[in-house]
């Protein structure tokens, strides 16, 4: 059984989009959590071995959307 860890950046919500799409291209991660300066959770989106493409665009809409009201914030990666 493999564990699952997870890891932690810190951008500007400029930067978000960008990472978690190159978070998504890598394809280990299991679930993107973003959270706002003050550690709460606005977005999870968890993430199924098959999510290509038009499955996973409204939810990169979505983390556009979020990522535009914040000025900082962390995503947390959940991997397998």
């Amino acid at each position: 059984m493999k564990q699952e860890y997870e890891e932690e950046f810190k951008l500007s919500g400029e930067e978000v989009l960008k990472k978690v799409k190159e978070i998504i291209k890598e394809g280990n991660a299991r679930k993107i959590i973003i959270k706002n300066e003050n550690g709460k959770e606005v977005v999870t989106i968890p993430l199924t071995v098959g999510a290509v493409g038009a499955v996973l665009a409204p939810a990169l809409a979505a983390i556009g959307a979020v990522a535009a009201l914040l000025t900082n914030c962390t995503i947390v990666v959940v991997k397998k």
